[in-house]
């Protein structure tokens, strides 16, 4: 579960005031709006990554609001994949578990687990140089998963892919969701994404949170 409760966040001069929402356990959550209204800023509060000066965050009925990033139990997605050049893909799959101390044959299991789940198996010793851009996002998912978070946060995951690359990973996040039980919440400005993936659609509009009908037409993506 994500709850947010009359949240402020604080970046910069940007501040949003009194955001609330709820996506409850194990649904997909898409958040949409038009640029610079904020979205971004609300996910990496959710995450730890800016300020929270009121209000709270709830994930999984933990009081998260004043935990550090690693302590919040959530998968980050950025829109860039933020992939480190130095590293394999195995690498970037062990990344989190070598930091949270896993014992070596474990987390050799975990990240081949991931690698077949994602379809990525014959890319763990490729380096972020020789991989498309479909491939980028999938890695960045595993890397995401790979401590079994409880939440994932997706900033505008597929926004870079091309047509058939996005619905192929809208097939494999939505198999993700299903499989791993986690709760998602997807940033994206594409109506096709949220109308294939949502079981709860907000909308982020003049600083207020909207909740839209899953059955109504949505606007064409404004950039």
């Amino acid at each position: 579960m994500i709850q947010l409760k009359n949240l402020t966040v604080q970046a910069g001069d940007f501040r949003l005031k009194n955001i609330s929402l709820t996506i409850p356990t194990g649904e997909y959550g898409i958040l949409m709006g038009k640029t610079g209204c904020g979205k971004t800023t609300l996910l990496e509060a959710i995450c730890g990554l800016k300020r929270v000066p009121t209000g709270s965050i709830i994930v999984n009925e933990q009081d998260v609001t004043a935990l550090k990033p690693a302590e919040r139990g959530i998968g980050f997605v950025p829109q860039d994949s933020a992939l480190f050049t130095t590293m394999t893909v195995y690498e970037h799959l062990a990344f989190a578990l070598r930091v949270r101390g896993w014992e070596k044959t474990a987390l050799d299991t975990r990240v081949r687990e991931l690698a077949a789940l994602l379809g990525i198996t014959p890319l763990l010793q490729r380096y972020p140089h020789g991989l498309s851009g479909g491939e980028s996002q999938r890695v960045a998912l595993g890397r995401a998963l790979s401590f079994r978070p409880r939440v994932l946060c997706l900033d505008e995951p597929l926004s870079a892919l091309d047509h058939d690359t996005r619905l192929e990973l809208c097939d494999l996040l939505a198999t993700i969701r299903q499989e791993l039980s986690v709760t998602v919440l997807h940033i994206t400005h594409d109506p096709n994404e949220a109308t294939r993936l949502a079981q709860r659609l907000f909308r982020l509009d003049s600083g207020a949170i909207q909740i839209l009908p899953l059955d109504d037409e949505l606007p064409m993506a404004t950039p």
